[in-house]
């Protein structure tokens, strides 16, 4: 035989894709604290996306793609009198969810928010629910939205575990594409092997660079990139669902797959079985709009506010001790062009901590930034890595978020060194965190809807059971019904 030929036997498909497709084909969720934390979760998700409607770059980005155009079955976004198809409905939905990096997080050798896979998720349910009514079938409940929460979470963190794709470059939102792919085909009727189709389709798509997350290019793209990820997943899923083929080596095959032309040809490994671990450990952001990794850094600084408040004019230094991932994406000095440029610089942050004694999503405007003391307060500050937080950011029991904070004034005198290990969102804080992340969507809720559709709202998602057994066109219905001028 020839050389100078390729060898055409189409090979099974990839382990990893096997994996996933049987994951979400067949396991059952049993854990209560992974239903619990999901319904907790989708109230944080949901509210974070009310309070990005304030914001006219966010809203500029929603509605349908042709102006005033309607479509049957139109999926609601939530806040908005919005009923779109379902590709722009994720996208939409994605979109305000992430739009001011408050949604959950998850932190390991990859980072990235896994509620950003709402977005396909409520689409794609609000969708076929309404489909299902009009052919004289059920609406899917709510239980199905928080069981597949659960498992994208699962696809998604599982996968950002031991597998870096910072660190060639990509931006973690393929994580998004792959598990809102598998989610959506599911969703949509799928059979495993169409699942298996599908996902071989995200991995082969076209995936984000970070360019538009890091200095000296970080933009706004960063908020919308959920969105897009979670649209364009819907899409995969809807043209397997036609019969599309998949590729069953994009991952592993020579010169051509996944791995070797953009992972540095090291395999994609899923470290431990697929369950229920990442939303039962996953990390809510509830005081501060900041990327995680500067959470707790706020948390301190906030504490340090009135030592300093009547002072500021007298720091010398602010030695902020980190680890290593914030170096690596929010240490940045220099010229702030935007607020995605400032949500994403750990001086910038820490610096408002201090002067205001908190952080609002309104602190990375314009108006605020022009503060010239920000400025003056980012030139005096040092930025070094603790080695023992960067080793705990990835131990499995610990996970740790750490960072301090000391001040040391021109007279001699300094603050006391402030430490704050893990963040209010972290597991280790749940029994702190949940009321405090029940009050931040109760005052999500308050800004966009009228009293009595608010307290509806909240009720309802305050109960496990109830919210469990509504309707997902209930839930969307009531939902949509905006009250108030955004």
């Amino acid at each position: 035989m020839s050389s100078n030929v390729d060898l055409n036997i189409r090979p099974d498909f990839d382990n990893l894709i096997s994996e996933i497709a049987n994951y979400v084909s067949s396991f059952e969720i049993k854990s209560d604290l992974a239903l619990d934390t999901a319904r907790n979760c989708l109230m944080d998700t949901i509210g974070c996306g009310l309070l990005a409607l304030q914001f006219p770059a966010c809203t500029k980005m929603l509605g349908p793609i042709v102006k005033d155009s309607k479509v049957p079955f139109g999926v609601r976004v939530p806040g908005t009198d919005y009923e779109l198809d379902p590709v722009k409905g994720a996208f939409d939905i994605g979109c305000i969810v992430r739009w001011l990096d408050y949604n959950d997080t998850w932190l390991a050798a990859e980072w990235g928010h896994p509620s950003d896979n709402l977005g396909a998720i409520l689409s794609v349910c609000d969708f076929i629910s309404q489909q299902n009514i009009a052919s004289g079938k059920a609406s899917l409940k709510m239980r199905t939205v928080l069981e597949s929460m659960i498992m994208a979470h699962e696809i998604q963190g599982v996968l950002a575990l031991e597998n870096s794709f910072n660190k060639v470059g990509l931006d973690h939102v393929v994580l998004v594409k792959v598990a809102s792919t598998a989610i959506a085909t599911k969703l949509m009727g799928g059979s495993i092997d169409q699942i298996k189709d599908a996902v071989s389709h995200a991995w082969v798509d076209g995936q984000s660079l970070r360019t538009y997350r890091h200095a000296p290019n970080a933009g706004t793209r960063k908020s919308w990139a959920a969105g897009d990820a979670t649209s364009r997943a819907v899409r995969l899923s809807m043209i397997t669902m036609l019969g599309e083929m998949g590729y069953p080596s994009v991952l592993s095959t020579p010169v051509w797959g996944f791995e070797d032309v953009l992972f540095d040809g090291k395999q994609i490994v899923l470290p431990q079985p697929l369950g229920t671990y990442v939303m039962e450990n996953v990390l809510f952001k509830i005081s501060f709009p900041a990327e995680f990794h500067a959470q707790t850094a706020v948390e301190a600084a906030v504490k340090l506010h009135n030592v300093v408040k009547d002072r500021i004019n007298e720091i010398k230094l602010i030695e902020i001790t980190t680890h290593e991932s914030a170096i690596r994406i929010i240490s940045k000095v220099g010229e702030l062009n935007n607020p995605a440029d400032r949500d994403h610089c750990l001086q910038y942050m820490v610096a408002i901590g201090l002067l205001k004694g908190n952080l609002i999503a309104e602190d990375y405007e314009d108006d605020v930034a022009e503060d010239p003391r920000i400025d003056i307060l980012r030139e005096k500050m040092t930025i070094n890595e603790d080695k023992k937080y960067s080793k705990d950011y990835l131990e499995a029991d610990k996970r740790s978020i750490a960072n301090r904070i000391k001040i040391s004034f021109v007279d001699g005198t300094a603050t006391d060194e402030i430490e704050v290990e893990y963040p209010i969102g972290h597991m280790r804080r749940r029994d702190e965190g949940i009321p405090v992340l029940e009050n931040k969507f109760k005052s999500n809720l308050a800004i966009t809807y009228d009293e009595d559709i608010a307290k509806r709202i909240f009720e309802l998602c305050m109960s496990q059971q109830e919210l469990e057994e509504t309707s997902v066109v209930d839930f969307q219905s009531l939902l949509s019904k905006k009250t108030k001028q955004l």
